[in-house]
């Protein structure tokens, strides 16, 4: 499931996506967050998972 963390019940306002920048990935929100640049994408996907979760 590359590009969007899975979503379910959570804040609308809390919406994560993933994107390719060269050889990294870079967690993304619709709230302005944006995650480190990390070269595993489960890594990426983990960040946005956390930080969905901690708002």
């Amino acid at each position: 499931m590359d590009g969007v963390a899975e979503q379910d019940a959570r804040d609308p306002d809390h919406l994560t996506t993933t994107t390719e920048q060269g050889r990294f990935c870079v967690a993304h929100c619709t709230c302005g967050w944006r995650g480190p640049a990390r070269r595993a994408r489960s890594q990426a996907r983990t960040d946005a998972t956390r930080h969905e979760s901690g708002c």
